[in-house]
C-alpha cells in the first residue's frame, strides 16, 4: 500500500475534507499536510505551529503560518472560522486535553484527530519486557519524547463520552498505514478520529 507523504493519516483526513473548504491545521510543522489539502482540495488553509524552523519551512512551503502555543487555546480565532480543525499526532504532547479539544470544536465545525495508540500490542510487548516503546508512531526515546501523556483508542473514546463530544467517524491504521478492522485497541498502532458536538 503507497501513500502520498509516507503518512497514512494524511490521505484519511484529505477523504473526508471537502474542496474549497476552511482548514485550520494545530501543530502543523513544517505545512506538509495543509500543502497537500491545498494542492489536492482546493482548502484555505491556516497552520498554527510553536517551533520556530518549523514555522520557517511552513512559509517556505507556501502556508498561512501562525506562531502560537496551543496551550494558550485558541484566542486569535473566531467561533466556527473553520470547516476542520485537525490536530494530528499532536494530541499527546498537549496538558490541557479537555481545553484544545473544547477549542477545536469551537472554532471549527468539526474536529480531525490522530494520534498514537499506546495499548497497541507492540507498545504492551516493549513495556513487558522493561522498556519504553519506540515505534512508527512513537518514535522517542522517552527522555526525549514531546508526548506528555500515553492513551489508549478506548481511553480517548472515553474522554469523548464524557466530554459530549459525537465520533462521526474512526479510523484505525497498523505501523504500515493497513486499516484495522478488529481487536483495534490491541492491532491498531494509529488512531484517527472525526468529532462534532451538538450545537
Amino acid at each position: 500500500m503507497t501513500h502520498t507523504l509516507g503518512r497514512p493519516d494524511f490521505e484519511l483526513i484529505a477523504g473526508w475534507i471537502e474542496p474549497g473548504h476552511r482548514v485550520l491545521d494545530l501543530g502543523c510543522g513544517d505545512g506538509t499536510l495543509l500543502k497537500h489539502l491545498i494542492d489536492l482540495r482546493g482548502v484555505q488553509g491556516v497552520g498554527v505551529e510553536i517551533d520556530d524552523a518549523n514555522v520557517l519551512a511552513a512559509i517556505k512551503n507556501g502556508i498561512n503560518v501562525i506562531q502560537g502555543n496551543l496551550e494558550r487555546g485558541l484566542d486569535e480565532f473566531a467561533d466556527q472560522a473553520f470547516d476542520h480543525v485537525v490536530l494530528s499526532r499532536t494530541l499527546q504532547t498537549v496538558r490541557h486535553t479537555e481545553g484544545i479539544l473544547r477549542e477545536m470544536l469551537r472554532v471549527g465545525r468539526e474536529a480531525v484527530v490522530s494520534f498514537p495508540n499506546f495499548a497497541y500490542w507492540k507498545n504492551l510487548r516493549s513495556v513487558l519486557n522493561g522498556r519504553m516503546p519506540v515505534s512508527e508512531d512513537l518514535p522517542y526515546q522517552w527522555y526525549d519524547s514531546p508526548n506528555v501523556r500515553f492513551f489508549t483508542l478506548l481511553d480517548f473514546e472515553d474522554l469523548c463520552d464524557k466530554m459530549g463530544l459525537i465520533i462521526r467517524e474512526r479510523s484505525v491504521l497498523d505501523e504500515e498505514g493497513n486499516p484495522v478492522t478488529s481487536e483495534v485497541n490491541f492491532l491498531g498502532s494509529l488512531a484517527v478520529y472525526r468529532l462534532t458536538q451538538n450545537r
